[in-house]
C-alpha cells in the first residue's frame, strides 16, 4: 500500500488514502517518486474546468525511480530515474503521422483506465492524466516514462515534465522567439516563469512579466524579466509605452481566461504573435471584430504541452539547465507533502506564488 492524493469527485476536497497499486503488467513500469510538481491543470481537473473520470489521483508532473517494470518493457530498468511523460503519443494517430506528437488523439486513453483501488473499500481509481504522480508511487504505461537526463537531480527533474516543456515549448517552439524581439509573458507560475527563463535564452532584447500580484515582481525578474506589470484594465496600454508604442512582437498567455488572452493580443504590435497556453473554460469567451482582425495582422495560435516532444526535447532542456541558462529551482517557490496540495491549489485560485512541488 501507498499514500496518495485522491479527488473522490469533480470539486470535491482531495482525501489522503492509502491505495494498492498492482505489480506491472506487460508494458508497464512502477515508479517511486521522488517529487511531484502542482500544475493548475491539476486545479483544473479537479474543479470540473477539465474532464476527468473520478475517482482518480491527479499529478501529472513528477520524477522518481523505477521499482519494477513488466514484461516486454526494455527501455528503462529497476533503479533508473525517470521523468513522467503524462501525454506519450501513439506514433500511428494523423497528428503523429504529421510530427504534431503533442496532439495526438490517442496520449490520454491511458487515463479512463483503472490502475489502483482504494485500500478501505477496494473502490476503483483512475489515473489523472495518465500517470497519477500525487502518490508514493505509481503504476504507468512504459511509454509514460522517459530516462532521467545526467546531472539533472530526480527532484528538479519533476518540473521538466510539464512545466518547463511548456514553457519553454511555447516560447521556442509555438511562438518562435528570435533574438532581438521582444516578448510579455502574462501569468508569473510555474508555466510563466519558464517562459520567462525560455524567452531570455532565445536572446529576448525586452521581456515583460505581467501578472496580478505586486508580490510576485522578484521572482520575474529573477527568471529574466526586464520589466514587471501589475496587471489591470490598462494592461496593453502600459506595454505599448513600454516599447516605443508599438507592442510586443511576442506575447505568451499562461492563465487562460477571457480577459488576459484579450489583453495578450491588443498587447503585440501590428502583425506581432499571441500565443495561449493557460487552459481555460467554456465560459471564457473571447471576442474580436473582423475588422481589426485585418488591421492589426496579428497571429493567435493555441499552444498544447509546448508544441513539444519530450523524447526530443529532454536532452535539450538538460542542456541548459547543466550550462547555467536554465534555473529549475527558481521555479519552486514552496517544497510541500501531500497534505498540502490542497493549499498549494488555494493558492493558485489567489494567485499567489510560482511551482508548489511536493517531495517525497
Amino acid at each position: 500500500m501507498v499514500r496518495a492524493a485522491v479527488l473522490p469527485a469533480v470539486g470535491a476536497p482531495l482525501e489522503i488514502a492509502e491505495i494498492d497499486l498492482p505489480a506491472p503488467g506487460p508494458g508497464q513500469v512502477r515508479v517511486r517518486l521522488a517529487a511531484a510538481g502542482v500544475c493548475h491543470s491539476d486545479l483544473s481537473l479537479s474543479d470540473g474546468t477539465m474532464r476527468v473520470p473520478v475517482p482518480a489521483v491527479l499529478g501529472h508532473e513528477g520524477a522518481g525511480t523505477v521499482v519494477s517494470v513488466g514484461e516486454g518493457v526494455t527501455g528503462v530498468a529497476p533503479g533508473d530515474g525517470v521523468v513522467l511523460n503524462w501525454a506519450p503519443s501513439c506514433g500511428s494517430c494523423h497528428a503523429c503521422s504529421l510530427g504534431e506528437v503533442w496532439l495526438c488523439a490517442n496520449a490520454l486513453t491511458g487515463a479512463g483506465d483503472v490502475y489502483a483501488r482504494r485500500a478501505s473499500d477496494g473502490s476503483d481509481l483512475h489515473p489523472g492524466l495518465n500517470v497519477a504522480a500525487f502518490a508514493e508511487e505509481t503504476v504507468v504505461a512504459a511509454g509514460c516514462v522517459l530516462p532521467v537526463p545526467d546531472g539533472i537531480p530526480l527532484t528538479d527533474a519533476a518540473l521538466l515534465g510539464c512545466a518547463v516543456l511548456t514553457g519553454y515549448g511555447a516560447v521556442h517552439h509555438s511562438a518562435r522567439v528570435r533574438a532581438g524581439e521582444t516578448v510579455a509573458v502574462f501569468g508569473v507560475g510555474g508555466v510563466g516563469l519558464a517562459a520567462l527563463q525560455a524567452a531570455r535564452i532565445a536572446g529576448a532584447s525586452q521581456i515583460i512579466a505581467v501578472d496580478i500580484s505586486p508580490e510576485k515582481e522578484s521572482l520575474a525578474r529573477e527568471a529574466g524579466a526586464t520589466d514587471y506589470v501589475v496587471a489591470s484594465d490598462t494592461t496593453a496600454r502600459e506595454i505599448r509605452s513600454l516599447t516605443g508604442k508599438q507592442g510586443v512582437d511576442v506575447a505568451v498567455e499562461c492563465v487562460g481566461r477571457a480577459v488576459t488572452i484579450r489583453a495578450a493580443w491588443d498587447s503585440t504590435r501590428r502583425g506581432g504573435r499571441t500565443t495561449v497556453v493557460g487552459i481555460g473554460g467554456k465560459d471564457q469567451q473571447v471576442t474580436f471584430n473582423a475588422l481589426e482582425i485585418f488591421h492589426w495582422g496579428r497571429t493567435l495560435s493555441g499552444c498544447v504541452y509546448g508544441n513539444s516532444d519530450p523524447a526530443r526535447d529532454l536532452p535539450v532542456l538538460a542542456e541548459h539547465v547543466r550550462a547555467g541558462r536554465l534555473d529549475l529551482g527558481t521555479l519552486v517557490t514552496e517544497r510541500i507533502g501531500l497534505d498540502g496540495i490542497a493549499g498549494a491549489f488555494e493558492n493558485m485560485v489567489a494567485g499567489k506564488g510560482g511551482r508548489a512541488l511536493v517531495v517525497f
